[in-house]
């Protein structure tokens, strides 16, 4: 068996709510956890989704392809459609199956791909299952990006970027991104996993947030187990692409779709957004608080602006060791180690949701100053 060098071990959690959960049989206060808007727990999200399980059953039973696609799929799509200001909408089980399904279908062996040093593993795997030449652009350098897109030739371009990227909090400059883009020939992919529901004055995500139109020939990733409260995955964008995807992402055709339930659920998360705005500013000021409490008791707290809160420790070790302490004190969340950030950038990464109250953040707070 092999030796790992970072070995990690499951922890059971029960009686999870979007911001409590009995880890190991400790109560604690999550501060990891992606339920952004504190939608997975909300009475309407699990009202729609025990409706559409009681009228269709839970598991779908096939791929979408063949019988799995059903009046739930075809609303949530609608919705997504309309919510991202795009053409059509395509749903996937996850995250990384969308990632993996969709890269490799816009792109191939004849393309060169720009792909953001600190991208996903999920894009990663995706520019590789491509085929494509990949090009790696420095974090967030829109300058180094434009200098590449000019110097390289051979192909179609593709510029794959997250929107706010997981592991620092960081939103990526999509104004630059698409004029260097733009200038010279490439089309767009852009990760919201972290965006949709947290960025733009509706939570829109990215090109809210920058008050932009998507141009033609971008394609939108989504996921619905984050702000949304549900699971499952979305790409949004031109229809033309959306029926290339549907005949060719293979992450797609050859999985089985969504559960009814989740569709249900989302769909009924993206009314209450739409209907309560007041979440995101709830969440924005959750995150504000925790950011700037962690800097003046002396914490480098990285992320811009988003609910995502990076503290780096430095060694696996240290980081670890924070985070059982921070366990041992009621608060859980991870060291994040090896391969997911370098050697050295080992942190905690802290993400808040909008239903954490002032006295859950103090306490934390509370808790980093003594630790």
């Amino acid at each position: 068996m092999q030796d790992f060098k970072y070995q990690r071990f499951l922890k059971t959690a029960e009686k999870i709510s979007s911001t409590r959960a009995s880890i190991d049989g400790r109560e604690v206060v999550l501060f990891c956890a992606n339920d952004y808007l504190g939608l997975a727990n909300h009475p309407e999200v699990i009202s729609a989704a025990s409706e559409a399980a009681q009228s269709s059953g839970f598991g779908a039973g096939s791929a979408p392809l063949i019988s799995g696609h059903t009046a739930y799929h075809e609303k949530l799509r609608e919705g997504l459609a309309g919510f991202k200001s795009a053409e059509s909408s395509l749903l996937f089980g996850s995250g990384y199956l969308a990632n993996t399904g969709i890269i490799p279908a816009i792109a191939g062996k004849d393309d060169i791909i720009f792909s953001d040093r600190l991208n996903h593993a999920s894009i990663i795997d995706g520019c590789r299952l491509s085929g494509a030449r990949i090009i790696i652009y420095e974090h967030n350098d829109h300058a180094h990006l434009k200098k590449l897109l000019a110097e390289k030739s051979g192909g179609r371009k593709l510029v794959v970027t997250e929107a706010v990227f997981s592991m620092d909090g960081d939103i990526a400059p999509l104004p630059e991104i698409i004029s260097a883009a733009n200038t010279y020939g490439a089309r767009l992919y852009i990760d919201e996993a972290h965006s949709t529901g947290v960025l733009g004055k509706t939570g829109r995500g990215i090109f809210e947030h920058f008050k932009i139109s998507p141009g033609p020939g971008v394609m939108q990733m989504g996921t619905l187990g984050k702000a949304l409260g549900s699971y499952g995955a979305f790409a949004a964008g031109d229809t033309e692409y959306i029926k290339l995807l549907i005949n060719t992402a293979r992450s797609f055709i050859f999985s089985t779709s969504l559960p009814s339930p989740s569709c249900a659920a989302a769909l009924a998360a993206l009314g209450i957004l739409q209907r309560e705005p007041e979440r995101l500013a709830h969440l924005h000021e959750n995150a504000r608080m925790l950011r700037d409490g962690l800097s003046e008791i002396g914490y480098k707290a990285k992320g811009g602006g988003t609910p995502i809160i990076p503290v780096i420790v430095g060694s696996a070790d240290e980081a670890v060791k924070l985070s059982e302490a921070l366990l041992a004190s009621g608060f859980y969340a991870p060291a994040i180690r090896p391969p997911t950030v370098p050697e050295g950038q080992c942190r905690i990464r802290f993400t808040v949701s909008a239903v954490h109250t002032p006295s859950d953040i103090n306490a934390l707070l509370k808790a980093m100053k003594e630790l």
